[in-house]
């Protein structure tokens, strides 16, 4: 996030004219507009504008849109806090000379710095557009020792990119939703059917990585033409249960939480490739909600989205698992078209509401493999 002079929120100011402009405009206004009466821009009466407080630091009209900055406000600065909002300039004890502040509201740690200092919305959004603002000199140089070799999402965050050192391929990512330990310990402990996390930078607005390049097609694009068939897709699932296992061995347990056909890679050797960390979490057994519910549509477990008997765990991927079974079998989810044969009871049991009473990972590869010895008796 970031601090603004004299400025809000980006989403807050988006027709915002210059600070200097308005603080010059402030300190000519004796007592004009000094919180209270009328906005001094479109004349509209702030004292019917619901949240205002004299007390504020400063004030967006929600006539005009424009700021307006309490002329006593020392140096005109306005510090508002990462987490929550919150104006750190009321908080008892802060300081623009105290490096770091821990919001009294919400806990979270701010820098306090003038590299977070903007003298203008431009200046500002300008920030917040470049992915590498606030890494140091030597990060931004290895980060740009890859050159492009074009975008792999329509969003342009993922992109194929090569060392100009070494000539390799790899993956570069630029995440707004990450939990950037589940990719330090990726770092340090590859988990096999996945791409290697290889190097990791977080600026001031994103997580910064670079992974291992998979070559393969991704199974929705397999799925486009059609169902599979009925090996091919227990073959994919056995696949995804021991990359599951691994994941849900971890210490805490890893759950994916996206489980998808957009997700996976088939290599040209057959071979599965579980990609995307993005909405990973570590499981906490005492927690009752996700405190973010993240996941697609149809894949994600009733849980993530807050509807189910507890926060996510690693039955949440079961339940992704069974789904995209299902589809592999059909082309569609079992809402519209229930896979037919023995194999329902097993995908059945995968996604029931009640987490507890789905597979684990190496339960579903078991029921699998009893399921294709028998059919094959």
């Amino acid at each position: 996030m970031y601090r603004v002079l004299g400025i809000l929120r980006m989403d807050l100011a988006k027709k915002l004219r210059n600070f200097i402009q308005i603080r010059r405009e402030a300190k000519d206004a004796k007592n004009g507009w000094y919180w209270g009466g009328c906005c001094p821009r479109c004349e509209a009466n702030l004292t019917l504008q619901k949240g205002y407080d004299e007390s504020l630091p400063y004030w967006v009209c929600q006539g005009c849109h424009q700021m307006l900055i309490r002329p006593d406000l020392e140096d005109g600065i306005v510090w508002i806090c990462d987490g929550c909002g919150g104006y750190l300039n009321l908080q008892d004890g802060f300081s623009e000379d105290c490096g770091t502040w821990k919001c009294t509201e919400c806990g979270f740690e701010n820098e306090i710095s003038d590299k977070m200092i903007f003298t203008s919305e431009e200046e500002a959004q300008a920030a917040l557009r470049n992915p590498y603002f606030g890494l140091s000199a030597a990060d931004v140089r290895k980060v740009l020792s890859y050159d492009s070799m074009g975008d792999v999402d329509d969003a342009g965050n993922v992109s194929r990119v090569r060392n100009r050192e070494t000539d390799e391929i790899k993956v570069k990512k630029l995440l707004k939703t990450y939990d950037r330990s589940i990719y330090e310990y990726l770092l340090q402990h590859p988990i096999p059917g996945m791409p290697r996390v290889e190097e990791l930078y977080e600026s001031k607005t994103c997580l910064i990585v670079i992974e291992e390049y998979v070559e393969g097609c991704t199974l929705e694009s397999f799925l486009e033409h059609g169902p599979i068939s009925y090996d091919r897709a227990v073959v994919i699932t056995k696949q995804l249960c021991r990359i599951l296992e691994a994941l849900h061995s971890c210490e805490p347990p890893i759950i994916h939480r996206d489980i998808k056909p957009a997700n996976l890679i088939i290599r040209p050797d057959g071979s599965v490739c579980l990609l995307d960390m993005n909405v990973a979490k570590w499981y906490d057994p005492d927690e009752t909600d996700d405190t973010r519910h993240l996941g697609t549509r149809d894949y994600a477990a009733p849980e993530q989205a807050g509807f189910g008997l507890s926060g996510s765990t690693t039955k949440s991927d079961i339940y992704a698992l069974g789904i995209l079974l299902n589809v592999m079998l059909t082309g569609e989810t079992p809402k519209k078209h229930r896979a037919e044969g023995p194999v329902w009871n097993i995908i059945e049991r995968c996604i029931r509401l009640n987490a507890g009473e789905r597979f684990t990972a190496s339960e579903l590869a078991e029921a699998l493999n009893e399921l294709t010895e028998k059919t094959t008796c």
